[in-house]
């Protein structure tokens, strides 16, 4: 066990980290909230027969279930939605990591809401930096297409979402299990998306080799281990510390996003990317 929970941060984060690029990938085949709700609808499908076979210890209570559910919404639908919609927008995929990397700062920051330890002004003078390390790496954009600022916005509000997941799973304080919890969350997002997709875009999707690679990579990788992983260690651990894996992302999704999109490595964005850090290991010290 002591092994599993070693290798635990490694694995979820060279998965999650691939998750940016491959989005991307995925999103030059359909549209976000279609491809969303595929992605969704085929981790359903994968859950359900595991969750005949395993029988996983299911949610109890109205509570235990709303909770669960409320974390399906934060993650799958308001962090993956917004974020997909900021990279369909033009943003690439290692800028969104750049601004996913803000995560920690801002659940260290919001943490004595839930009984955390409160920072003094050094705290706000990570954020501070930190944010100005986020400005730099949109800046080395140079253009994010036609809507900028929205795409800029989106990820911000994805950002709010994945921080709001972790502040709130912390608080509840739920253990669920990874397959149970999975397949109530997953079916939110799809039950939530689906509709969003219908109403909005025109469900056209282009099964090329490159959708399919993506969707196995999203699917296997980030929807069924890397969320598990994350809850899991979530459940086991210090929101704050957990929360500082994400810092380590952005380099990982910009070294991927080059490699599979052939997306630049600009010396300005791999600036942004030294302060956020720096800003978020400013925080994190400020919350021990």
């Amino acid at each position: 066990m002591t092994l599993f929970w070693r290798a635990a941060p490694v694995v979820f984060l060279i998965l999650w980290s691939g998750g940016y690029g491959f989005a991307k990938l995925g999103l030059e085949f359909a549209e976000p909230m279609t491809f969303l709700a595929l992605r969704y609808g085929l981790a359903v499908a994968v859950l359900v027969p595991l969750a005949l076979v395993l029988r996983p210890r299911w949610p109890v209570g109205a509570g235990h279930w709303t909770a669960v559910a409320v974390t399906g919404f934060l993650i799958q639908g308001v962090y993956f939605g917004l974020a997909y919609l900021a990279m369909k927008q033009g943003m690439n995929a290692g800028t969104t990591a750049i601004i996913m990397a803000l995560q920690p700062a801002v659940v260290a920051t919001a943490a004595p809401l839930i009984g955390g330890k409160r920072g003094g002004g050094l705290l706000w003078l990570g954020l501070g930096i930190g944010f100005c390390g986020v400005l730099l790496a949109v800046m080395a954009e140079g253009s994010l297409g036609p809507s900028p600022l929205r795409a800029v916005l989106l990820a911000l509000g994805a950002l709010g979402g994945i921080s709001g997941a972790t502040l709130f799973e912390k608080a509840q304080g739920c253990k669920t299990d990874p397959i149970a919890g999975g397949l109530v969350q997953y079916a939110v997002g799809f039950t939530l998306l689906a509709p969003v997709a219908m109403a909005t875009e025109s469900l056209t999707v282009d099964w090329q080799p490159g959708l399919i690679v993506a969707l196995v990579w999203l699917v296997l990788g980030n929807s069924l281990i890397s969320i598990s992983l994350y809850v899991a260690m979530l459940a086991r651990g210090n929101a704050t510390r957990i929360s500082a894996l994400m810092y380590l992302v952005p380099p990982l999704a910009m070294v991927t996003a080059w490699a599979l999109l052939g997306e630049p490595l600009r010396v300005l964005a791999l600036a942004g990317l030294a302060l956020s850090a720096l800003g978020v290991y400013i925080v994190i010290r400020q919350t021990r």
